[in-house]
């Protein structure tokens, strides 16, 4: 397969609500969309390392620019026939995982709209259902909080994700689980404690939550390892695993009982479908995690989520929980019973609306093969 022009959007996206965690808050998504010309085919891809390099050391202008001057003249023009063969390519640049997926995850589009087959069949999907968690960050007040818990609750939701960050952690607990004391939850810390925090993780240990994500440094495994063994609940990694190999780590260290699996974060889906079954060789549950991506971006996920070790309900949302207008026409709509329905669509699940882009772009470039 031969991709002949990448052209590469920064876009921004206005929130309904600021976003907020650990790290900080964002009340305006910075994206990184990606398009690719084959003949007369074409695909879209999109990469959300957000705006500042708070969640990853990566930022959607690095990602931007790494794409437009290194990444993107590096396989225009080039017959590739792998995903393997497209990340060895890339592979003498280091680092830089969400602008390697940007283009990565445009060979898989491409190559699903040339084959004439969704995405997830390339992938190796077998469910045409996924299951869809809830996921709240900071809130202005607890009972805003207990407010949108309730109507998550309500409407099916099997579990709902909570963002900690020190001040927002134990009497945020107490009064979730004194309201909901029945449902599943889990918090995401975001990186935003050490291990010196481990007596407040023991007495959060008490709640039985389904996981603790992440709350360590955010490439830490060794001190993750340590925190789990002193603890019943199990440790998700999240911002740790970047690649196969901090996996492979994890797994001889013991750092952690579940993984939440970002095709962004990982540098794109083939080094997802790696984890994804060293994962599952080592008993190892996952799920799907998100960026706030356009439905773009979140169509990809939810194809990736039909694999057979996604076995925890992901963070997958539908535009209007997030946007008042997303980049796509037809938005993401969540189902009945939360769930949301693999695409039979060839290619880009989500098809954007040329004009929205145009609207969204703050910068633009194209990337032609040579001759």
């Amino acid at each position: 397969m031969k991709i002949d022009t990448i052209e590469v959007y920064y876009v921004t996206l206005p929130l309904k609500y600021p976003w907020r965690t650990a790290f900080g808050e964002d009340d305006v998504v910075h994206s990184v969309l990606v398009k690719a010309i084959s003949g007369d085919h074409v695909a879209w891809a999109e990469t959300t390392p957000l705006y500042a390099p708070t969640y990853s050391p990566e930022t959607a202008m690095s990602a931007f620019m790494c794409i437009k001057e290194f990444l993107a003249p590096r396989i225009v023009g080039q017959e590739i026939e792998t995903a393997e063969e497209l990340n060895k390519r890339l592979s003498i640049f280091k680092g830089n995982h969400f602008a390697k997926s940007g283009v990565e995850i445009i060979w898989w589009m491409m190559s699903a709209k040339i084959q004439g087959k969704p995405l997830h069949e390339l992938l190796g999907g077998t469910r045409k259902v996924v299951e869809a968690g809830a996921d709240f960050g900071v809130q202005d007040s607890i009972d805003m909080l207990l407010e949108k818990i309730e109507r998550a609750l309500n409407l099916g939701h099997k579990r709902v994700k909570l963002k900690a960050r020190p001040g927002w952690d134990l009497e945020m607990l107490k009064a979730v689980y004194s309201a909901f004391p029945d449902a599943t939850f889990h918090i995401d810390c975001n990186s935003g404690y050490t291990l010196e925090d481990a007596p407040l993780f023991r007495e959060i240990d008490k709640f039985g939550l389904a996981m603790i994500e992440q709350p360590l440094f955010h490439t830490d495994l060794l001190d993750h390892s340590e925190l789990q063994r002193q603890l019943e609940t199990p440790i998700c990694l999240d911002e740790s695993i970047k690649n196969v190999r901090d996996m492979e780590w994890a797994i001889r260290l013991k750092s952690c009982r579940y993984v939440n699996i970002k095709p962004g974060r990982v540098g794109g889906l083939q080094n997802a479908l790696k984890i994804h079954d060293l994962s599952l060789e080592a008993g190892i549950p996952a799920w799907v995690g998100g960026m706030l991506e356009s439905a773009i971006g979140a169509g990809v996920c939810i194809e990736l989520a039909t694999l057979g070790n996604f076995v925890y309900p992901n963070d997958l949302f539908p535009t209007s929980a997030y946007y008042e207008e997303d980049l796509t026409d037809p938005p993401i709509v969540l189902n009945e019973y939360c769930t949301f329905t693999a695409s039979t669509v060839p290619g880009t699940p989500y098809q954007p609306v040329q004009e929205r882009i145009e609207r969204a772009a703050r910068h633009h470039e194209i990337v032609r093969a040579t001759s």
